[in-house]
């Protein structure tokens, strides 16, 4: 890699020819990834991507004029301490608010480029333009807000919005409420008929860990095969997997730590109340979340728990 200090005029308007270039490509593929969901967005992202093209324009005909015809191959990845840019393939999936945060850290990192190479220029016409761009970095981000504030309406951003809370939804909080609720309930009858059989507490922790490990994978696999997110809008069914099975894991694993403790009834106690802390949690994530009224949800969840519960009691005092 190549520090930028030792660029000369030459490869330093080369390398912003490539940026632009390669910034209005990230404008247009961020355009054609919303486009289907978010179309007053992606109206955005087009004019920005013209805009970068315009000054892609004007460094092509300097650089004309200075050097000729061919254009050395110079690129970020080539520079040490250069920004860097991710592919769009490589944040998806691209919300709104991922987008227009990336559009405004593009057009900062640009105007601190742009200022940098103006000072190291010594020709009088590279300097100008160099100088003009990094102005124009900074009313493009003004721009941005202004096409923002023009193409986004506030029945737009509204809807925007809702698309995005709803494949959060879909995304995250599902598969992590079906998993939660699975570890936090499914677990409870193994573990509780473990404590009464045996009143020990380490046999009582082993069989709630296991539960709770084997409920983490088996979840896991259920999510990720059950849809594969192309037509539903749930998105990638490995992420879907990995968040169902760790918060399975982790809803059986909160009320199994405390039989760590040597004494039974201090043990016994303490994961009674974490199982309360749990169903609680679950309740509020649903009338939160899932529009679930909360008298209703807390009804539900704790009726369900309470019957698992009671059938591990039931079990291990048999």
């Amino acid at each position: 890699m190549r520090n930028f200090s030792d660029l000369s005029e030459r490869e330093i308007l080369a390398l912003a020819i490539g940026n632009e270039e390669e910034d209005g490509r990230i404008y247009a593929d961020m355009a054609e990834s919303l486009r289907t969901d978010y179309p007053s967005t992606a109206h955005v992202f087009l004019e920005m991507a013209q805009e970068e093209s315009g000054h892609r324009h004007d460094l092509l005909t300097l650089y004309q004029e200075k050097f000729g015809d061919h254009i050395p191959l110079i690129r970020r990845q080539d520079i040490r301490g250069f920004i860097a840019r991710k592919p769009v393939w490589q944040i998806r999936p691209l919300s709104v608010a991922m987008a227009r945060a990336h559009m405004q850290s593009m057009e900062v990192e640009a105007f601190q480029f742009y200022t940098r190479a103006a000072a190291r220029s010594q020709d009088a016409s590279i300097r100008k333009l160099l100088g003009d761009l990094a102005l124009a970095e900074t009313a493009h981000e003004l721009r941005a807000d202004d096409l923002v504030e023009r193409n986004l309406g506030e029945e737009a951003l509204h809807s925007e919005d809702e698309a995005a809370r709803r494949s959060w939804l879909l995304r995250v909080i599902q598969p992590g409420l079906a998993g939660l609720m699975d570890g936090s309930v499914s677990t409870l009858a193994p573990l509780f008929a473990a404590a009464f059989a045996t009143g020990n507490t380490w046999s009582a922790f082993l069989v709630g860990v296991s539960a709770s490990l084997g409920a983490g994978i088996s979840m896991a696999f259920a999510e990720a095969l059950s849809d594969n997110g192309s037509l539903t809008g749930r998105g990638s069914p490995v992420v879907r997997g990995l968040v169902c099975g760790l918060m399975t894991t982790i809803g059986g694993l909160g009320h199994s730590l405390p039989f760590l403790l040597h004494d039974f009834h201090t043990a016994l106690f303490l994961a009674i109340a974490v199982v309360l802390v749990e169903l609680g949690v679950i309740s509020w994530i649903r009338w939160k979340y899932m529009d679930t009224p909360p008298i209703s949800a807390t009804i539900q969840v704790a009726l369900g728990g309470a019957l698992v519960f009671a059938t591990g009691v039931l079990i291990g005092n048999s």
